[in-house]
């Protein structure tokens, strides 16, 4: 703020301050930067304020730390680590000194990144966020579930391949998010927060593809790391990276090592299913088979004592026994024919649900190009192209008119 004054006046020391104060409050660099440099001086006060020097190649940089800023800090700092700094400059008055008032501290090289890793760890183990106790089951067969990630990655492209190809009736829901830089972490709690609303969920999946270590730096935050475990659906993380594991790894109910071992983890294989469904039928077969085998064994076996029987003159005697074991074995075998149908209507059942042609039965069409290849995606539309439908009862050729995109934050996969 410009001092209003007479020329020919002299300032005071304090308006001289308050001026290059204010000066330096509405330059929007100085307001609020990023700075990034060497520690060279680093004091932790008993009041909780932290107080550091930052060092660049000709000129040094005061700097603090306040306590309510410091605290979500670890004690990883130390001198010549390189860190960058976010905050603002502003004259400290009582010693007319500039400085930079701190609001977040990172590390940079890869000595105080490995430290901060290290003691982060352990007090969140201290706390118990690792607890395997805590891990809940994955659900066997989702209907839905949540994909956070970029919208524009690989790893969400990879996510909805495989589980249109693995488990085509679980619809996927996308809620995106930043997955690299500063500002990751927090985009990276929003997207979980807005997860966790999504009606009728059943799992989250968090995923990013590959990278360098220092890409997966947002998922050692401890606000992440805290919102991955405190998430009330099952969370499973898929971050692509097999060596080193990140903290939202150990806190989330069950991680994997890339994008596409999560889905396959999480997702059921259909054909697998369909697979079991027959083994499962051919086993109930063969052991209704052997029941009526030894049935039919044990009606002849009675045959043959009751002609035996008739020799010896006890026709009556074992006559009646002969009408109440026949009677008996029919019931058992009615009861057993029964219930060994009832399974067989519904695997039966299953098989149809899980049929590719359940959904051309419900009133759905396929869709396919000129050539035959299937058509899934919109970008493989164009105006004026020949389109083939495939109904349940017959098939029919179309013309496409024009395209129009939607919103593709829910993706419904049948």
């Amino acid at each position: 703020m410009a001092i209003k004054r007479n020329e020919f006046a002299p300032l005071t020391v304090d308006e001289v301050t308050s001026h290059i104060d204010g000066l330096l409050r509405v330059d929007p660099i100085l307001a609020s930067l990023r700075v990034r440099g060497e520690i060279v001086e680093f004091k932790r006060h008993t009041s909780g304020h932290v107080y550091f020097t930052l060092g660049g190649l000709r000129s040094r940089l005061a700097a603090v730390l306040f306590r309510s800023d410091a605290a979500s800090v670890a004690t990883w700092p130390q001198k010549g680590d390189e860190v960058l700094v976010e905050g603002r400059i502003a004259v400290y008055p009582d010693r007319g000194l500039y400085q930079l008032y701190a609001r977040k501290l990172y590390p940079i090289g890869k000595g105080a990144q490995a430290r901060a890793k290290a003691e982060m760890e352990h007090r969140l183990a201290e706390e118990g966020l690792f607890d395997s106790r805590l891990k809940r089951a994955l659900p066997l067969y989702p209907e839905k579930i949540v994909v956070v990630t970029s919208p524009t990655g690989a790893a969400v492209q990879d996510v909805i391949k495989i589980a249109s190809g693995r488990f085509p009736r679980c619809a996927l829901v996308l809620s995106p998010c930043l997955v690299q830089g500063l500002e990751a972490p927090a985009s990276i709690v929003r997207a979980l927060s807005l997860a966790a609303a999504v009606e009728d969920a059943e799992a989250i999946l968090l995923v990013r593809g590959g990278g360098s270590r220092e890409d997966l730096n947002p998922f050692d935050d401890e606000q992440v790391v805290r919102a991955v475990r405190q998430s009330p659906l099952p969370l499973l993380t898929g971050l692509g990276h097999e060596v080193d594991r990140t903290l939202c790894d150990l806190a989330a109910d069950a991680s994997a090592p890339t994008p596409s071992a999560a889905v396959e983890r999480l997702l059921p294989d259909r054909r697998a299913l369909e697979h079991q469904a027959h083994q499962v039928e051919a086993r109930l077969r063969s052991a209704l088979s052997r029941r009526l085998d030894r049935s039919r064994s044990a009606v002849d076996d009675l045959g043959r004592r009751s002609e035996m029987a008739l020799r010896r003159n006890t026709i009556q005697p074992l006559s009646e026994r002969l009408d109440e074991s026949s009677g008996r074995l029919g019931r058992a075998s009615r009861v057993l024919l029964d219930n060994k149908g009832r399974d067989i209507n519904a695997l039966a059942g299953r098989l149809q649900t899980l049929s590719p042609l359940a959904p051309l039965a419900r009133g759905y069409a396929a869709c396919s190009d000129e050539a035959g290849r299937p058509l899934f995606r919109f970008a493989e539309l164009r105006e004026g192209m020949a389109l083939h439908l495939r109904f349940f009862d017959g098939k029919g050729l179309a013309r496409l008119e024009s395209v129009e995109p939607v919103a593709p934050f829910a993706i419904k996969e049948e």
